[in-house]
This record gives structure tokens, C-alpha cells and sequence, in this order.
């Protein structure tokens, strides 16, 4: 290959920010899913009922929802590298903060939702960053991968959290992640070249203007995805949050030891599966069509969700195989949704577009771990098997509902 040949040098190029964007995800994950991982612990710690122990995992998203509006919209004005910066040094601020000062349930509410204002100014102002860095012809992959490997920064931070418990308790998990954010800091400097914006006439920054969603709501094919996306994301984020707990609460029922088969390794087993099949159908809708294959595997993992919670006397090792199915199904269908939305966005609007859809998709995520911890204190608790049933059923609902929108979707012009 001639080095001097742009046209040789930019696949290159491309594989290799695309890689580095991807590992700084990844690596920025760390704590995302660290209280979650470690619910049962918690719980007790701190003498939670299910709903507090809800109300610390969906905050987390609440905080997201709130700060993702202006801070992806903003980066249709301002480079989006600089919005990124910034927000990893707001990761490390919260992961340090929730390691040396989180006593209980307000102070954990505190901390956690600025982690989830760290991930809003990173998930999708870096996938932005890393689009406008890019040619055309690279977006659709990148845009897949870079969405699979959120799946693969839930799973290995999961699989973090309880390895590095058990050797060196809940503080030392929250160091790692502001550790983690810190890394991604050094990283996403040297491979993010600072971009100047090219600003067109009339163009404002006022703050109505980057708020100003009507344009990308009256996208009728955008806003299809965006919607389609709420359902996903209710889905996947009820499941990531109390999967630990279900899992936790089904070993004491096997008359048999299965210490061999931790939780929490069992959930970053799974989202390696999960990101796979999120690339995988992604490939798969670019060829048969990507409301065609979103809609197959919402039916899906609509069938498993409604049932798996029901299931949960059954053998563990069969048990721990429908999550990880479940899992495939409820993360899946996440790089086409992404890819619908963004290809459907008007290229000056495609950050306003990118923020509606994380500001509803994460609006959704935040509360749909609370919803399911009230169903499951009014339910006995999780203390029994229909307890868990209807909780998961809140989960496969969301699903139901995805796919009843997509087929009128098809039908309304």
C-alpha cells in the first residue's frame, strides 16, 4: 500500500479511529452498570426497599435524559470533541465522588446522576465526533460498531464490577471506573483532532435553537425510529438492572450449588452475545431491510420477556441460557434503530435528531428500573416466582409495544 494514496490510506485511517472511539467507550463504561452489578449488596449495605434500590439505577438515566438534549444538540454548533472532553472529566468527578462519599440512598442518587450526565456529553457526542471525522461511505459500520460496543462496555462493566468486589470491595470498583474515564480522556485527545464548524447564514446557538425539536419530530421517518427506540430502550435497561437480582434470587432455589455460574459474569457473557447480534442485524437489516428485521427481533424478545420471570425454578444452567438469549433479542436490534435514525436525519439536523433520540430513548431507560422495582414490591417483594414474572412482563410489554408501533408505522404515511 502507498502510504501518499488518500484513497489507500482512509480505509485505514477510519479502522483505526473508529477502533480507538470504540476501545474509549468502552473503557468510559466501567461504572455505568457497577451499582446494578452489585445490587444485592447494596440493598443490604444500605437497608433499600426494591423501589430505592430502582430510583439509584434509573437516575442514573435521569441524569442522561436531562443533560443529552443540549449537550448532543449543541454539537451541530460546536465541536463535539470539546463536549466530549469535558464530560469525561465529569465522569471522573462522579465515579470519585460515588466511591468516597455515597453513605445511602440520597447521596447515591447524587453521585450516580452525574455519572449519567458524564455518559450523555460521551455516548453520542462521540459517536457524532467520530461521524464527522469520517466519509460517508464509512458511516453505516461505524455507526454499527460503535453502538454494539455500548452493549460490550455494559457487559465488561458488569463483569468488572463483580470481579473487582470480590477482591477489593465497592469502593475500589468506583476508582477503577473514574480511573477508566480518565484513560478515555488521554485517549479521545489524541485521536480526536480538534474540527473547526462551518457555521451557515441565520444559524443561532441561542438556547430555543438547540432545543428546538419540531423540525426532527415532524422527520416521520426518523421519529418512527425514535419511538421504536423508547421501547428498546425501556426493555434493556429494566433487564440489565434487576437481571443480577433475578439471577441471584433463582440460585436459591436449585437444590444444587451453582456458584460456578456468577450473576454478574453471566450478564457479561450475555452482552458479548448481545453486541455480536447487534452487528449481526445490522448487517442483516442493510440487506433484507431494517424495520423488517427490528420488528423480528422485538416479536422475540417480546415472547422471552413476557415468559423467562415465570421460568425461574427451572434448572439454573437452562435458566442462565434464556438470559443470554434474552439478552441477544433485547440488545439486538440497537445498531439498526441507530442506524434508522440517523440515516433518516436531515444532515444539518442530524445532532438535534441524535439527541430527540437519546433524550426519549433514556428518558424511558430511567424509568423503567423503577417501574419494575414497584412491581416487584407489590408483588411479594421478588421473594417468589410470580413476583419475578410480572416484573419481567413490565420488560417484554415494552417490546410488544415497540412492534404494534413499528406495523402501524407501516401503515400511517
Amino acid at each position: 500500500m502507498n502510504p501518499s494514496n488518500p484513497s489507500e490510506s482512509a480505509p485505514m485511517r477510519a479502522f483505526a479511529l473508529v477502533t480507538a472511539m470504540c476501545t474509549a467507550q468502552v473503557l468510559g463504561m466501567l461504572g455505568v452498570f457497577a451499582f446494578p452489578a452489585l445490587l444485592p449488596y447494596f440493598i443490604d449495605l444500605w437497608d433499600l426497599s426494591n423501589s430505592q434500590a430502582g430510583w439509584i439505577s434509573g437516575i442514573y438515566f435521569a441524569g442522561y435524559s436531562i443533560a443529552v438534549p443540549v449537550l448532543t444538540s449543541l454539537t451541530d454548533h460546536v465541536d463535539a470533541r470539546k463536549i466530549y472532553l469535558i464530560s469525561c472529566l465529569i465522569g471522573i468527578i462522579a465515579n470519585l465522588g460515588f466511591a468516597v462519599f455515597s453513605q445511602g440512598f440520597w447521596s447515591a442518587l447524587i453521585f450516580r446522576s452525574l455519572c449519567g450526565i458524564g455518559l450523555a456529553g460521551t455516548f453520542i457526542p462521540g459517536l457524532k465526533a467520530l461521524l464527522d471525522r469520517l466519509e460517508i461511505r464509512f458511516l453505516p459500520r461505524a455507526v454499527s460498531f460503535y453502538t454494539a460496543c455500548f452493549g460490550l462496555g455494559m457487559s465488561i462493566s458488569f463483569y468488572y464490577a463483580g470481579v473487582m468486589f470480590n477482591w477489593f470491595g465497592w469502593e475500589i470498583v468506583f476508582f477503577g471506573a473514574a480511573a477508566g474515564c480518565g484513560l478515555v480522556l488521554l485517549l479521545s485527545m489524541i485521536v480526536l483532532d480538534p474540527m473547526p464548524m462551518e457555521k451557515s447564514e441565520g444559524s443561532s446557538t441561542g438556547i430555543l435553537d438547540v432545543l428546538d425539536f419540531r423540525p426532527v419530530w415532524q422527520n416521520y421517518p426518523a421519529r418512527t425510529y425514535i419511538i421504536a427506540y423508547m421501547c428498546h430502550m425501556w426493555e434493556m435497561f429494566a433487564a440489565r438492572s434487576w437481571m443480577v437480582a433475578f439471577l441471584t434470587f433463582a440460585m436459591t432455589l436449585q437444590p444444587v450449588s451453582t456458584t460456578f455460574m456468577v450473576p454478574t459474569t453471566i450478564m457479561a457473557v450475555a452482552g458479548v452475545f448481545g453486541m455480536a447480534a447487534s452487528i449481526l442485524f445490522g448487517e442483516l437489516a442493510v440487506k433484507f431491510g431494517r424495520r423488517r428485521i427490528v420488528s423480528m427481533v422485538m416479536a422475540i424478545s417480546c415472547l422471552l420477556g413476557l415468559s423467562i420471570g415465570f421460568l425461574s425454578a427451572i434448572p439454573y444452567p437452562v435458566l442462565v441460557c434464556l438470559c443470554i438469549s434474552y439478552t441477544i433479542f433485547f440488545q439486538g436490534d440497537s445498531a439498526a434503530i441507530h442506524a434508522g435514525v440517523i440515516t433518516a436525519a436531515a444532515p444539518d439536523r442530524r445532532g438535534a435528531t441524535m439527541a430527540l433520540q437519546s433524550l426519549a430513548g433514556f428518558a424511558a431507560a430511567s424509568l423503567a428500573p423503577v417501574a419494575a422495582g414497584v412491581v416487584l414490591d407489590i408483588t411479594g417483594g421478588g421473594s417468589n416466582v410470580i413476583s419475578w414474572g410480572f416484573t419481567f412482563g413490565v420488560m417484554g410489554a415494552a417490546a410488544l409495544l415497540g412492534l404494534v408501533l413499528l406495523f402501524k408505522a407501516q401503515k400511517t404515511p
